[in-house]
């Protein structure tokens, strides 16, 4: 596996696969082919069909510039990944040459046949198990284990993630208007801030909160502003929620939340690298249930439960995620993609209670739920992998008409 400083990516929505990617993608593009003067990019798969609900387009010719470029829709032809482009590189002397460039989520790229990104392998387990074994062996929980693999230094690097997603809740909160694009969707994260009823619970503020902040980060990727992939932009949400609402309310130090993050993080890279995190390959489960399972595992090292309860709680928080579709209305990361957000950040702390109270789920590991995850997403219809074409984003298409 692979740091999880590339699982954590700081950059602009509203898609990790279809703007972060492509923008690294055109950014590879201008620093390796120098003598470039135009560039051809055909979008294949979800790129084509909801890529201009995503930006996509924008991202691609605003990043080549000052080259100039024409993009291609291409919706019929079948490619390996849903996220394909092909990028025709018009040289000065005449020739031209083609690079085929994948984003299979979270802002990482492979291009020309990769397998993987190119970023190198530092941690040799495979899985959540060969992970516990070795915490096992050395007697280190999750951030000693994850300090052992990548040094001090990635702490240092959690720490700017950690503002970033704060910074990211505290504009949403502050912004008012529509959001971009023609769904015009209001932004709502405010609405959650003040209470409207005098007798509310504890319970019901936690929850109420929990949404502001949500809803907060999801509005602001869905703007294009900047924020963290967590493990994808359209999931941007769920783990600073549970994070900035735990830490007020137990009291945490800032050193706590960060190695909370890493702990994140090794649940998010074991999924990452024996799955997908891309909603095209293998739905909203993929964004969303990956989201709340890192936010369900932070919840749980909060809560100072051991590596098995982690790993209860992560499981449990995607067993609870699987079947769901990615179903962007009008391509857009607004309909359903904000609500989700909120709703999978308290399920996030359902799932660690449930692990806190009983370890119930003990008998599914989490390596078990997550390659039932994929193997989920490989069964789903294509219409309900981010094309726009099936579940909510058909059914308002048809009401609309």
């Amino acid at each position: 596996m692979k740091s999880i400083r590339y699982l954590f990516r700081i950059g602009n929505g509203p898609s990790s696969s279809h703007t972060i990617g492509p923008y690294r993608i055109c950014r590879y593009i201008k620093a390796h082919y120098p003598k470039a003067i135009h560039v051809c990019v055909t979008l294949y798969g979800s790129f084509a069909l909801t890529g201009r609900g995503h930006g996509t387009d924008k991202t691609i010719t605003e990043t080549l510039k000052p080259l100039t470029s024409k993009i291609i829709f291409d919706y019929k032809s079948k490619v390996d990944h849903p996220n394909t482009m092909k990028c025709d590189i018009h040289m000065e002397d005449g020739s031209v040459e083609t690079l085929m460039a994948v984003s299979p989520g979270g802002g990482s790229i492979r291009l020309n046949g990769e397998k993987s990104a190119p970023e190198p392998e530092i941690y040799p387990e495979k899985n959540f198990s060969e992970i516990k074994e070795v915490c096992k062996q050395n007697n280190w929980d999750l951030v000693e284990f994850v300090r052992q693999r990548e040094g001090d230094e990635i702490f240092d690097y959690l720490d700017t993630v950690y503002d970033t997603m704060m910074e990211e809740i505290d504009r949403g909160l502050m912004t008012s208007g529509l959001l971009p694009g023609k769904l015009h969707v209001p932004r709502r994260a405010k609405d959650f801030l003040v209470s409207k009823y005098s007798d509310e619970s504890e319970t019901g503020n936690s929850f109420r909160l929990m949404l502001a902040y949500a809803f907060a980060a999801a509005e602001e990727n869905a703007a294009g502003g900047v924020v963290v992939t967590a493990p994808t932009c359209g999931s941007c949400g769920v783990l600073p929620s549970v994070l900035k609402f735990y830490k007020s309310k137990y009291k945490k130090s800032r050193k706590d939340v960060i190695n909370t993050l890493a702990v994140a993080g090794i649940i998010g890279n074991c999924i990452k690298y024996n799955a997908s995190l891309s909603g095209a390959e293998a739905g909203c489960q993929a964004e969303i249930g990956s989201a709340c399972s890192m936010a369900a595992a932070a919840y749980a090292y909060m809560k100072q439960l051991d590596i098995h309860g982690i790993e209860c709680a992560a499981e449990v928080a995607m067993e609870h995620s699987l079947g769901l579709t990615c179903d962007p209305v009008g391509g857009y990361v607004i309909i359903p993609c904000i609500e989700r957000n909120g709703m999978a950040a308290i399920r996030a702390v359902a799932a660690g209670r449930l692990a806190e109270y009983a370890n119930v789920s003990s008998s599914v590991s989490f390596d078990d739920v997550v390659q039932t995850m994929y193997r989920t997403g490989k069964d789903m219809k294509k219409a309900y992998r981010e094309t726009g074409k099936g579940g909510l984003a058909e059914e308002l298409k048809k009401s609309k008409k």
